[in-house]
């Protein structure tokens, strides 16, 4: 494949208001996916349908018999694989041949596109559901390599944390409109002339969602650059190219120790915390037999107490550095792992998900300005850069989630699955003991 980059080269001016405002509400637009459709109403209308397609939890896959939430675990245990494999090579491609922007949009629309496709699964075409949900996910999960990369090119190292925390809130309070707007149609479809046993409210949300996340990343497109690096257009095997590219990038990571130290405590605890918001919503109506509103209510308080705990996190970054708030979280997350293995009523679930919101938000955002702290800041392929903490992010979440399908399909309980994520906070709170910020850190 012989393409040639045409794009000049873009002059960015750091810390401009329009170009951050522009990339933070990148948040607002890809987060409805991440909390209507692989946290809230999602996984929460698979398991009915398929329950009533297949009279029981265990159903049809391309001839194979399967436990409906085992079956969807290992979906996203699938497509996460898919980008750790590809998105090193495309990262390096992006850097070198000025294509950042340009795979960004292809993620979006193939995410976006797959949201849409899911107002038409109901449950029987259980292939189809499960093609459409990985699709999704790999478009989700495929933009943030591209979108991350962009943060430490729009600001200087002083307020990465800020501006980052500034866009997991952005992204907290769209997607909750939107999760608003669902929940109003979900829970009163009667009010809008809908049947109360039809599907339509929640396809509806899924076909909102993809329309969101695509409209609203426009705003990204359009004031983003597309070429940021200054480098002569190049010619020739573009995918040699990048990938020569990356392994340079490796072979200078591999000499720098707090990258390696922190990328090793990431992926463990990282592990944890993607497994637990991935499946909360499946945990609590299997476990707990939470109905869709109870359920809905639950993702709400999580995502509204996010947006206080990635500030609050912010803060206590400033006073005390990036390493010891980090720490702090992860011995909050080792505690709501075991309350999730004992905890029985609704009212309990309720309390933890107070927790699992504060942490959610800060783990997220103090991960990304940390490891953009650590990217040395005279780099120009800082998408290349990224695309290790993106692969250390995403291979996480792959092992997380086998894990976990694999402690439920064996012990046939969700709560074990829980307990055994404990180990990864634990071994990841150990890594990063031994973890040192660079002196360049500064505390205000």
């Amino acid at each position: 494949m012989n393409l040639q980059a045409k794009s000049e080269p873009q002059e960015i001016i750091k810390d401009n208001p329009k170009i951050i405002n522009a990339w933070c509400s990148y948040d607002w637009a890809n987060s409805v996916y991440a909390l209507t459709i692989s946290s809230a109403i999602f996984p929460v209308y698979y398991n009915q349908v398929t329950r009533a397609a297949f009279d029981g939890d265990k159903v049809q896959f391309f001839g194979f018999s399967i436990e409906n939430t085992v079956l969807y675990t290992y979906s996203l245990s699938f497509a996460f694989s898919v980008i750790v494999l590809i998105s090193p090579i495309l990262s390096g491609i992006a850097d070198y041949g000025g294509w950042k922007k340009r795979m960004m949009k292809f993620f979006v629309y193939l995410g976006g596109g797959a949201c849409i496709a899911l107002a038409f699964f109901n449950g029987k075409n259980i292939e189809f559901g499960i093609i459409a949900s990985t699709l999704a996910c790999i478009g989700w999960a495929g933009s943030l390599v591209f979108y991350n990369s962009y943060l430490p090119e729009i600001t200087t190292p002083n307020r990465f944390d800020k501006i980052s925390a500034k866009g997991f809130a952005m992204g907290y309070v769209g997607s909750v409109i939107q999760l608003i707007f669902s929940l109003i149609i979900v829970l009163n479809p009667e009010v809008f002339g809908i049947d109360p046993e039809s599907k339509f409210p929640a396809q509806l949300s899924f076909l909102t969602v993809g329309v969101w996340w695509i409209a609203f990343a426009q705003i990204a497109f359009h004031y983003l650059p597309s070429n940021i690096h200054h480098r002569k257009p190049t010619r020739g095997h573009l995918f040699k190219k990048g990938y020569k590219e990356l392994y340079g990038v490796f072979k200078q990571v591999l000499k720098m120790k707090p990258i390696k130290r922190f990328l090793t405590a990431l992926f463990f605890y990282n592990a944890g915390v993607q497994t637990v918001m991935l499946l909360a919503a499946t945990f609590g109506e299997k476990e707990i037999a939470l109905d869709t509103g109870q359920l809905i209510m639950t993702v709400l308080i999580i995502q509204l107490v996010a947006i206080a705990g990635a500030y609050l996190f912010a803060r206590i970054s400033e006073l005390k550095g990036n390493k010891m708030s980090i720490l702090i979280m992860l011995v909050i997350w080792v505690g709501i792992c075991i309350d999730a293995y004992l905890l029985k009523t609704s009212t309990e679930f309720y309390i933890l998900a107070f927790f699992v919101g504060m942490v959610m938000g800060g783990i997220q955002s103090m991960s990304r300005s940390t490891y953009s702290k650590l990217v040395p800041q005279e780099t120009v392929d800082t998408t290349s850069f990224f695309s290790f903490y993106d692969v250390t992010e995403k291979f996480s979440i792959v092992v997380g989630t086998f894990v976990y399908g694999a402690m439920e399909h064996y012990t046939e309980s969700m709560r074990d699955g829980a307990l055994a994520l404990v180990a990864f906070f634990i071994v990841g709170l150990l890594f990063l003991l031994r973890f040192r910020m660079p002196e360049k850190e500064t505390v205000v």
